[in-house]
């Protein structure tokens, strides 16, 4: 059973918001907008080795997108399968080109055709989750091994080593080959005598106290309240600046018209601006001069008022 199902990352959905709403002339835009496109990308690798390892759902427990807290820091396994033997942790990487893993000088290369470029090693990051559940599971008294995976979710990223091709060949794989190498783990772990119970009550524990992984990306890349422009998106042409006619939005550009543009303008602003917002607020955020059009609208959005703040939350 999948008891933690994926959900877009709140980073992701911070970068999302935030950049259509940065002035062309912000100093670190292209920066911000090379994260938005490493974030995404890995962000569907994930969902690629995902679909392989549904088959599993209806044997094992499974878990997706995993942050826990060990020591005061916080620790994210992209993956965790659960079943009568082990625990294996799955790490996804979405590379294109060719991929090196170098035991000799344990180092992880990736040639793209025109360069050659150093990452994390993705073997030393999954021994250290491999390292941290394991401790994390002892203090809860789960004493269950704990295994691990690299998957490589693109197809067509040619996998070479330098070095010892057996030991790399052991954990990684593309995404379609993990589950194959989970069964024939569970074969060995079987064969010798290992037998354990419990998926669920520890499932349960990690779904417990499972938190959402975030940041304050905001900040890493100094982007202020003041940078965040306001105005209402165009869905045609993408432009700020809707006018509200007549129970509709105006764009002045494209001349499209929308009855509901400002869901996201008020989804941008509770995610980068507040968790909550006041009518006043609205009107600001949404360059309207009528409380009343600021108030009809927040009560159409699906928001709860909070009277004694009055304010309005999701």
């Amino acid at each position: 059973m999948i008891i933690k199902k994926r959900t877009k990352p709140r980073v992701l959905q911070t970068l999302e918001a935030v950049i259509p709403r940065l002035s062309p002339q912000f100093p670190r835009l292209a920066e911000l907008q090379g994260e938005l496109s490493r974030r995404y990308k890995g962000y569907i690798g994930e969902q690629k080795v995902d679909y392989h390892l549904d088959q599993f759902a209806r044997k094992y427990t499974i878990l997706q997108g995993i942050c826990l807290e060990l020591q005061r820091k916080n620790f994210e396994i992209d993956t965790i399968v659960i079943t009568q033997q082990a625990i294996y942790c799955i790490e996804c990487k979405n590379f294109n080109g060719t991929i090196i893993f170098d035991t000799v000088f344990n180092q992880f290369i990736r040639n793209d055709g025109k360069v050659e470029t150093g990452f994390r090693h993705p073997i030393t990051q999954a021994e250290n989750h491999q390292l941290q559940l394991t401790q994390w599971l002892h203090e809860r008294h789960h004493y269950i091994p704990v295994y691990f995976f690299i998957a490589i979710s693109d197809r067509s990223t040619v996998i070479k080593v330098n070095g010892d091709e057996e030991a790399i060949a052991k954990v990684v794989a593309h995404g379609a080959f993990i589950p194959q190498k989970i069964i024939e783990k569970e074969k060995a772990l079987k064969a010798g005598g290992q037998s354990r119970a419990g998926m669920q009550p520890v499932g349960a524990a990690i779904l417990r106290e499972c938190k959402e992984y975030d940041f304050d990306i905001l900040r890493k890349y100094g982007v202020s309240r003041k940078d965040i422009m306001t105005g209402v998106h165009c869905p045609g042409c993408g432009r700020l600046g809707m006018e509200r006619i007549y129970g509709a939005w105006r764009c002045h550009d494209c001349n499209q018209q929308s009855k509901h543009a400002h869901k996201r303008s008020l989804s941008d602003y509770l995610q980068l601006i507040n968790p909550w917002i006041s009518n006043k607020e609205c009107m600001r955020f949404l360059q309207l001069k009528s409380r009343a059009v600021a108030t009809r609208l927040l009560r159409s959005s699906n928001l709860k008022y909070q009277k004694e703040h009055k304010r309005w939350i999701k």
